[in-house]
């Protein structure tokens, strides 16, 4: 979606302006976050309601797998079945009958059936049926041949917020609106044929809400475009003059106007902001709506009003589709006038969520669970390292007791060798010397007392030297002499 005007003739006729009374301009697209998630939030509804409606139709409220999977298309299931069932154990229950074989069984929880249930009594209830055949009767209105094919409605049944055999069961009840009749179209089973105009109903929504208005008399569109859409000015001079333009209703027939002139664009404007506003979430697919402009003789000019008109209708890309949103039926992406269908989804999204919420609960305690057992594995390695610290401290005790030891027998033998030098033995040689020397305990384990030092000099900051045996010995033979 690049450029929001297409270069038409230059060529100008009397009395009827054209887009080339403005230049071709380009613009940046900018999502709106909002409305992209008011589309995105129903990723999953749909596909799940209609498994939830496949299931209830059956007698035993249950349906094998394999059925599901053979509809998978037309139930528009994004994923394989069976993951797509799994990923909301609040809303399906997966069972395996005895006497059936492996294949898994499908059914509703309580909850769901409460809500299918509450659904139903929607669909039953009198104000909700003449609102939807009020909806009906205009969507006949603007069509200018006031017929509908029901493959059309069909396609639009999500949009419409039709019943299930709406054709059997609704229709009848309103003889003075509409009825079924054949249809001359080939593939198509019939239409839905409008009985008689009810002037009551001619009214848009834009009509409405204007005050004061008579006809030939311009309404403003409401515009609103995305935070960071960049409108300039001359942009902005074509938009204030297309709104001054008189406002034609969508009830009438203007398709006697040129399809290039901006009179027609604001009709066709006018007619798609009424179609969506019919629709019960006002939005829509942009192939559906192309696909009902397309046999209302109107699709090229819809599709001009969508890329002409940003600031009223928005093209969200989410869902892998275009989907088209009336900007005015939202707010701060939030619809602003709902109805009892409306509130019976947001339930189902609601019970949707709650599996979400409890897997999340799940997976957040196991990370915490794995978070405690890490903490714990930490404190057992502390403890293992404290123990082999008192290990090592007692080993270092048992060598200062190896030391003293040893010191003690220095002293001894050092007493040992001054009792021998007073008797005389004087004429020792010195190999003998050496000998005895070496045979002393003063030259036993000097790694004890090195290894001894090490540890001191460790812990107060200095070593101290280990006394050699050899020099005691010369020290004493000094002090005999």
């Amino acid at each position: 979606m690049k450029s929001i005007f297409r270069t038409i003739s230059l060529r100008r006729q009397p009395n009827r302006r054209t887009f080339s009374d403005a230049p071709e301009e380009t613009y940046k697209f900018v999502r709106d976050r909002g409305l992209d998630h008011a589309v995105e939030r129903e990723k999953n509804l749909r596909p799940l309601l209609s498994i939830k409606d496949l299931v209830t139709s059956e007698p035993s409220k249950s349906l094998p797998i394999s059925v599901i999977t053979a509809q998978r298309d037309s139930l528009r299931v994004p994923l394989r079945p069976i993951e797509f069932i799994r990923s909301f154990p609040s809303v399906f229950h997966e069972s395996l009958p005895g006497g059936i074989g492996v294949q898994p069984h499908i059914s509703l929880t309580p909850e769901n059936l409460n809500l299918d249930a509450e659904e139903q009594l929607v669909y039953a209830s009198e104000d909700y049926k003449q609102g939807l055949a009020d909806r009906l009767l205009k969507l006949l209105m603007i069509n200018r041949i006031n017929k509908i094919p029901l493959e059309i409605l069909d396609l639009l049944k999500w949009d419409l917020g039709l019943p299930k055999g709406y054709v059997e069961t609704m229709v009848p009840e309103f003889p003075d609106y509409f009825r079924v009749v054949k249809s001359r179209l080939r593939g198509c089973s019939g239409e839905l044929e409008l009985v008689c105009w009810s002037k009551e109903h001619a009214v848009s929504m834009l009509e409405k809400r204007a005050k004061g208005y008579t006809k030939g008399s311009p309404i403003a569109f409401p515009m609103k475009f995305s935070n960071g859409f960049v409108v300039d000015k001359k942009m902005k001079r074509w938009f204030d003059d297309w709104q001054k333009l008189p406002y034609i209703s969508p009830y009438e027939n203007a398709l006697h106007l040129s399809a290039t002139s901006d009179e027609s664009d604001k009709w066709a404007a006018a007619v798609l902001h009424e179609i969506l506003n019919l629709f019960v979430a006002k939005k829509v697919e942009k192939d559906l709506v192309l696909h009902l402009g397309e046999f209302m003789g109107l699709r090229s000019r819809f599709k001009r009003v969508l890329h002409n008109h940003p600031g009223v209708f928005y093209l969200s890309s989410k869902l892998r589709t275009h989907t088209v949103v009336l900007r005015d039926g939202y707010k701060r992406g939030v619809l602003v006038e709902g109805n009892q269908l409306v509130t019976s989804r947001n339930r189902y999204m609601k019970l949707m969520s709650k599996a979400k919420k409890e897997s999340n609960a799940v997976s957040r305690r196991k990370r915490e669970d794995k978070g405690k057992v890490e903490g714990e594995g930490e404190v057992c390695e502390d403890e293992a390292k404290g123990e082999d610290d008192d290990v090592s401290g007692s080993e270092v005790e048992d060598e200062r007791d190896e030391d003293v030891v040893d010191d003690e027998e220095e002293e001894e033998d050092e007493v040992d060798q001054d009792q021998s030098l007073k008797r005389g033995r004087r004429n020792t040689s010195p190999r003998g010397g050496r000998r005895s020397f070496g045979s002393s305990g003063s030259q036993e384990k000097p790694h004890s007392r090195s290894r001894a030092g090490r540890r001191n000099l460790g812990k107060s900051g200095s070593q101290e030297k280990p006394r050699s045996g050899r020099n005691k010995v010369k020290l004493t033979t000094e002090k005999s002499s």
